[in-house]
């Protein structure tokens, strides 16, 4: 994690990092003005209120109140060196508390990352450099030897070179990436999550059978999610760069409207027509950028290769994001490599979701044949011996498609979790397989797996498949247990160069009879591309081109983000629009509009039907007001400051909305309910004192957002890359 230091007055200091800050200062002693805890201080009570957290975490988990739990922690100095310390933490414990639980939570204790980070002793690398801003790259030490030259299956470098390769790449961009957690439950399968450290929203994980391949993996991530603007899929660009000479890329083509809104002639072509526009229900409005919401310049396009003939078809940018999400795209050491990657994970995708929503049972893998990989063996064994049931099936449907799965039961919760994953090898689809169900997940994380069921309308449910996507967790059938299996096991391979197994995959396409649309993405200097298959490799249903498209944002994002300066006019189309959309309630803002708040402030947790309430208090509708409110204190997850506005307001609301009633006869109880500071902001929202409570004033502008501007800066330096690639052709 990075925190950046800010010098204030005297002695003052603010730590910033993700969405927080710290304010540290030192006692009037020592020259400070003692108006916050000295750094020191800070770390001191970083350790015990670790240790809190893992008490309360095993006590939420046995439903186990800690009410009567205290904690305390004194530090022990050694009078002949005071930087030699010991911490003692003392934990009051019920007398009624049984002696497993007791002995449980000293368990926990011994768990706290803070304690456990001071006991090995952490390294400290003092350094300058000429900026901060300039320091990127990655910050890693590899646990290979310094000549080592590591090969792995289906990659066309060694692994050490593709590291050092993708992290140079990444410094000449001006990216600074940073790791943020590691994962090694079982040998020979790790996971890692990796992020940019001035822009923490931009993150990828990696998976694989050591330190140096996870990490290799995520790198590779993050440079097909750069290469294909995936981090920014769903986020606006601002004003600056929405207005550049290219938004997304230099070789983009814009579009104008036909008449009636239709689709312009040159966009998609027949195949891509018949399957998203059957029955010329689209139109070029639904197909407006929301990354620039340009209205005016139309639809923003961006140029695919069409397999088949090498015509260019271009494919509007809010198909490919509202459809495909991150499905199909890919980096590798060379293009061959990426493209055979991206084949991959569409098959393994695609295969999964049939299996799941035909609910078939597949075969499982012989034991002789999992032994021939030692490796992958070792993970399963000591899942097994975890009390996890393991099971590997052959997901290839008779060897048709390069497709394994590895499920995993937790008895202790009847849940379970089906993994995939595809390559035209066995041995690389069966390790997929099994790292990619632990990826960044803990034993304890295991118990929060779904239970399989007969329902087969819960599973065949469009969001179950979107569940599957995203991180596996969806519901599985019964079905998919059954001995009585589908298919018969095969024990298939393609064994050849990644232009081959390129070929190989392409092949099954063609027999399916699906075209295939290749975009070549290698202006940030590395070999990424994005393949899309319509009608195959969606995420997402088509109609939501129509009925869910994310440019609903551009009906409302210019005026909730102009929320203070709006008349009463402006205000009531704005609450009129958000009633007619019928877009749930509890939809939240920040994503409604594609902007990054931060999650802490009451923007972050702004919902649709808060920010109703928020507008019809401007407006005096009180009763429309109070309508909602019962909902917002009920089921609304927000903070509890922000709750008790609201039950202070909904009070308040009843009052003024009975005639015999005087709010001012109820002030002073009110008052000591709700607390002085409550009261004077609810009677300001009532009378017009106070507009939005609680809403800092933004605008189009974007001002005092600096985590969505954090995200924008990120982007810009992929834009810079790319015009000054575009400036040298």
């Amino acid at each position: 994690m990075e925190i950046n230091v800010k010098f204030l007055e005297n002695l003052r200091l603010e730590a910033k990092f993700d969405d927080f800050s710290l304010i540290a200062d030192q006692p009037i002693r020592y020259k400070g003005d003692g108006s916050a805890p000295g750094p020191f201080d800070y770390f001191l009570a970083s350790s015990v209120l670790c240790a809190a957290y893992f008490v309360r975490v095993y006590c939420i988990d046995r439903n186990i109140p800690t009410d009567d739990i205290r904690l305390s922690q004194n530090n022990i100095i050694d009078p002949e060196n005071r930087y030699k310390q010991t911490f003692q933490i003392q934990v009051a414990l019920p007398e009624d508390m049984s002696k497993s639980h007791r002995e449980g939570i000293l368990r926990s204790i011994e768990r706290c990352t803070v304690k456990r980070v001071v006991q090995e002793s952490p390294n400290f690398v003092i350094e300058t450099v000429s900026s901060l801003a300039k320091d990127s790259g990655l910050v890693y030490e590899s646990e290979s030897a310094p000549d080592a030259s590591t090969e792995l299956l289906g990659k066309d470098l060694p692994l050490e070179q593709t590291i050092a390769n993708m992290t140079d790449l990444l410094s000449s961009i001006g990216i600074k990436i940073e790791i943020s957690s590691w994962r090694n439950i079982v040998p020979n399968v790790w996971s890692v999550h990796i992020r940019d450290a001035a822009s923490p929203m931009c993150f990828t994980n990696g998976k694989g059978a050591s330190r140096d391949s996870a990490i290799c993996s995520a790198l590779g991530e993050y440079l097909e999610r750069a290469s294909c603007n995936f981090f920014y899929n769903d986020h606006f660009f601002g004003e600056d760069i929405s207005s550049r000479d290219f938004v997304h890329y230099p070789n983009e083509k814009w579009f104008k409207a036909g008449p009636n809104d239709d689709l312009p002639e040159g966009l998609m072509d027949e195949t891509c027509l018949e399957i998203y526009n059957p029955e010329n229900e689209l139109k070029s409005s639904n197909l407006i950028d929301a990354n620039s919401g340009q209205v005016e310049r139309g639809i923003c396009a961006l140029p695919f290769e069409r397999h088949s003939d090498k015509k260019t078809v271009y494919i509007p940018a809010n198909l490919i994001g509202n459809l495909f999400v991150s499905n199909g795209m890919s980096a590798g050491n060379t293009l061959n490599e990426a493209k055979v990657q991206c084949l991959s994970e569409i098959f393994e995708r695609a295969v999964k979701k049939q299996i799941i929503e035909e609910e078939l049972s597949l075969p499982d893998v012989p034991q002789e044949i999992i032994e021939k990989f030692p490796s992958i063996l070792a993970g399963i064994t000591e899942l097994e011996s975890r009390g996890f049931p393991v099971l590997v099936k052959d997901a290839s449907l008779g060897g048709q498609f390069p497709v394994m799965c590895v499920t995993l039961m937790n008895p202790k919760t009847g849940g379970v979790f089906a993994s995939f994953g595809a390559h035209p090898k066995f041995e690389v689809a069966l390790e997929r397989s099994l790292t990619e169900l632990l990826q960044g997940r803990s034993f304890e994380g295991l118990n929060d797996l779904p239970a399989p069921t007969f329902n087969s309308m819960a599973v065949t449910e469009p969001n179950n498949f979107v569940e599957h996507f995203i991180d596996s967790s969806g519901i599985i059938s019964w079905r998919f247990f059954s001995d009585k299996n589908d298919y018969d096991f095969c024990e298939w391979n393609f064994d050849g160069t990644t232009e081959q197994e390129n070929d190989y995959l392409m092949n099954i396409l063609h027999e399916l009879d699906k075209e295939v649309y290749i975009s070549i993405h290698e202006d940030l200097g590395a070999k990424a591309c994005r393949i899309l298959v319509p009608d195959y490799s969606e995420i997402y249903p088509i109609e939501d081109l129509i009925w869910d498209n994310s440019n609903k944002a551009l009906a409302f994002r210019e005026d909730i983000l102009n929320l203070h300066s709006l008349d009463d006019e402006a205000l009531t189309e704005l609450v009129e629009r958000l009633e007619e959309s019928q877009l749930d309630n509890y939809t939240l803002i920040s994503g409604l509009i594609g902007i990054e708040f931060d999650e802490n402030t009451p923007w972050g947790k702004l919902d649709i039907g808060e920010l109703k309430i928020l507008c019809y208090l401007a407006l005096k509708q009180y009763e429309n007001a109070n309508e909602l409110i019962f909902d917002f204190i009920n089921f609304n997850d927000n903070t509890t400051a922000r709750r008790l506005f609201y039950q202070a307001l909904n009070a308040a609301l009843d009052v003024t909305l009975d005639e015999e009633e005087e709010l001012s006869d109820y002030l002073s109880n009110m008052s000591r309910m709700y607390g002085t500071e409550n009261m004077a902001s609810v009677v300001g929202s009532i009378n017009g004192d106070v507009r939005f409570h609680g809403l800092t004033k933004t605008s189009m502008k974007l001002e005092g957002l600096d985590k969505h501007h954090r995200l924008i800066e990120s982007y810009d330096k992929l834009h810079q890359a790319r015009t000054r690639i575009a400036n040298k052709l």
